[in-house]
């Protein structure tokens, strides 16, 4: 066979064909030497290459991999609102990957942030589907458009750490399909990634792995999914059950190649599915074999840590600006407090863990750039009890300072893979600092690093700035620099909400579950959902982030362009001195449903950069999904007719101006039957002209009369018209079947 001339799976035994189902070992996929498909390797991401030193023996080690670009994790990451730049992190962590051999790299995980106290939220984008899809999805593209797979994670609904190997998220279709899905129909649809991972916890009591409606019927029936889907490590428990269910590839490899060749001979698996799941392994070989055979390959390893810098600068949040304390001038006499400005925490723990390229934290940044500042750790990162003579180095440090720089946040054994945090707190320690740091100078900002979010408010007071500056990959420090002196503006957003108090939080009645199952009671009231949906109070909502700039968002107008789509437009100016970037949100609020909606939900965003005094239209068309919910009545996407409110504003809160549109609708009714309420008749096109002729019909005294008074009314709308003898006796039965019958003619007229 001509090296040109690629297998397909008839050209492959039996035993060959249930060996491409598993992984060579726990980094490579399954080779067949012989008839020329090779076992390239599969390494984590997300955010950066994972890439460990022992990888070519197959061994897993979390701690020792080979030096990579550690860009910014997903919890900064989607705070820039910038899909261009995140398809750039995307095309380098590719170069990456074709330098060390890499045919897919693990990533991105889209899985919502339900609970900020997820272990794992520092890796996910956000609370929002619409925004993490439509973040995430340039990762994918990035890394594809150079030949390299990705691998969109975790399918589904893996929102938590506690018990994550096995526990049951039990959650209604409709959460499914507005809250936990579209992420990853979004990416499906629009980049096409070359693998998915299914995750390890079980949906309404069936394990990922397992599940052929999630694995086949949603995700390649309804979706059109192209490539394949593989086992997070260690979830795939049913070797024959999963590759039924459409499971392409287990890993790591269990050794049950022969549970596959047995299930096949004795009619437990078709040979046709087993044909699908091979071909489509060697389907993703031959995808990458162009990006593995180039040789001698080297990425760029400073253009890759710029790309790196200006992803951290975009991450970065401005929570607080009092009396302008930001940006730091020039001249000011600057201390920095914190062990965090000297020893980062530029990424979260687990299997993403990557060994950086470079690594510069604050200090040194200041250093390079000739900045003369005291510096005092204050605390150290860890949690044990504070160090009296740290908080008495940091306090003296603090004293005739212009500016205090105080670096706090989350050390890593706060939060990682593998479990979920206790608290939205910061350590008691370093909260107790800052209160001791801001009695001696008020001139406090406070620079945070954290995975998720933490309560701010309680010690809010003791800080005129707030930077949220997330985890910020490995070039931090200047990304640091830059925003906090001024060269840059910072321009991020929240992609998550910070609550007042974890009690706020509606998924917290149900988390994490219990007796080895989670409900997602709160269905569709998520984040922002909820909060706005139930004017909860919020510390800093959805979408919110400061500048230094000022700018005004203005003639907000809405057009409809057919039954069920819009386009919205609006100014946005730059009405101070300062060039910056503003995030133009767009929120669609429905009218009237026959469904309990959330009050708005993100439905576009574009981030624009303006010079000062400039000003520039932004435009956004709004297909029948921005306005459609899921319905469990019709088992599909409903957009119903009446009026639509566009919301244009610069965050969940800060709405600038909106416009209403009047949606005709899609149209869609149910077959009515006898268990349809009068109501439903009423409203149904069909129902309401056989109601008609049953009212001409009484007044002609041919049928009995429906009574129509407000208290009768009440009973008749709730009522299924099968329970009409319980208001007129036998004349109720009359007019049950007059109804049936009439409308089975009207119908078939109709058709």
């Amino acid at each position: 066979m001509s090296e040109n001339t690629y297998p397909s799976v008839n050209d492959l035994t039996l035993e060959e064909k249930a060996s491409l189902t598993s992984g060579g070992d726990a980094w490579h996929l399954q080779g067949v030497e012989a008839k020329g498909i090779p076992g390239y390797m599969i390494t984590d991401g997300p955010h950066g290459l994972r890439k460990s030193n022992s990888a070519t023996t197959g061994e897993v080690d979390l701690n020792n991999s080979v030096p990579a670009t550690c860009f910014p994790p997903a919890a900064g990451l989607s705070s820039s609102w910038n899909p261009e730049l995140i398809h750039q992190v995307g095309e380098a962590m590719a170069e990456e990957c074709i330098q060390e051999k890499v045919a897919v790299i693990l990533g991105p995980g889209v899985n919502i942030k339900r609970n900020p106290l997820g272990g794992r939220c520092f890796e996910y984008w956000s609370e929002d589907p619409y925004l993490a899809g439509h973040e995430a999805v340039g990762i994918v593209a990035g890394v594809q458009s150079k030949g390299v797979g990705t691998s969109l994670k975790h399918f589904a609904a893996n929102s938590q750490e506690t018990d994550r190997l096995r526990i049951s998220a039990n959650i209604s279709q409709r959460a499914l399909r507005e809250i936990y899905f579209p992420a990853f129909e979004h990416i499906v649809k629009e980049a096409q990634p070359w693998t998915i991972m299914c995750a390890y916890n079980c949906i309404n009591g069936v394990h990922a792995a397992q599940d052929r409606w999630l694995l086949t019927d949603v995700l390649r029936d309804e979706w059109g999914f192209q490539g394949i889907v593989m086992s997070d490590w260690g979830a795939d428990h049913d070797r024959v059950a999963s590759l039924n269910a459409g499971l392409n590839l287990e890993m790591p490899p269990s050794y049950t190649d022969d549970q596959i060749v047995y299930a096949a001979r004795d009619g437990r698996i078709q040979p046709a599915q087993l044909d699908r799941m091979a071909q489509g392994m060697i389907d993703l070989v031959n995808k990458t074999r162009a990006a593995m055979s180039v040789e001698n390959y080297r990425f760029d390893i400073e253009a890759h840590d710029e790309v790196a810098h200006q992803a951290a600068v975009e991450s970065m949040v401005l929570l607080k600006n009092d009396d302008a304390i930001l940006p730091v001038a020039g001249d000011a006499k600057v201390a920095v407090i914190g062990e965090f400005a000297r020893t980062p925490r530029y990424q979260g723990g687990g299997s993403s863990h990557i060994t950086p390229t470079k690594m510069t934290s604050f200090l040194d940044a200041l250093t390079e750039r000739g900045v003369d500042a005291k510096f005092a750790p204050g605390f150290t990162l860890d949690l044990e009890p504070a160090d009296p003579a740290l908080e008495a180095e940091a306090v003296e440090a603090a004293k005739g300072a212009d500016v205090v720089l105080m670096f706090l946040g989350l050390p890593e054994a706060a939060e990682s893979e593998g479990f979920d945090r206790e608290t939205l707190d910061m350590p008691a320690k370093q909260i107790a600092l800052l209160e001791a740091v801001a009695a001696e100078n008020k001139n406090v900002v406070v620079v945070l690093s954290n995975g998720s979010v933490v309560t701010v408010a309680p010690w809010a007071k003791n800080a005129k700035g707030i930077l949220e500056s997330w985890l910020l990959g490995q070039s931090g420090g200047p990304a640091l620099a830059d925003v906090l002196f001024g060269k840059v503006s910072p321009s991020g957003k929240l992609a998550q909400t910070i609550p007042f108090d974890i009690n706020d939080d509606p998924s917290t009645i149900n988390w994490p579950g219990e007796e080895g199952h989670v409900d997602y009671g709160e269905g569709v009231f998520v984040g922002y959902r909820y909060y706005d949906t139930y004017n909860k109070a919020v510390d800093y909502p959805f979408g919110f982030g400061l500048s230094y700039a000022t700018f005004e968002v203005s003639d907000v107008k809405a057009v409809k362009t057919g039954a069920c789509t819009a386009t919205v437009s609006a100014v946005v100016k730059n009405t101070s001195n300062v060039d910056a970037a503003e995030t133009v949100q767009v929120y669609v609020a429905p009218g009237k449903a026959d469904v309990a909606r959330p009050k708005h939900e993100l439905k576009g965003f574009k981030k624009v950069f303006l010079k000062a005094g400039e000003s520039a239209e932004v435009s956004f068309d709004l297909d029948d999904r921005a306005f459609a919910y899921w319905s469990e009545k019709f088992n599909d996407w409903h957009v119903e007719s009446g009026e639509y409110a566009i919301e244009v504003g610069t965050s969940s809160r800060d709405i600038a101006g909106s416009a209403v549109v009047e949606l005709d609708g899609d149209g869609k009714t149910q077959q009515l039957t006898e268990w349809s309420n009068f109501m439903e008749w009423r409203k149904d096109p069909l129902g309401s002209k056989v109601l008609e002729k049953l009212r001409a019909e009484g007044e002609a005294g041919r049928m009995p009369i429906v009574p129509d008074n407000d208290m009768t009314r009440l009973f008749l709308d709730s009522m299924p018209i099968n329970s009409m003898s319980v208001l007129m006796s036998d004349g109720g039965k009359a007019i049950t079947a007059f109804m049936l019958d009439e409308y089975a003619k009207i119908a078939e007229t109709a058709e």
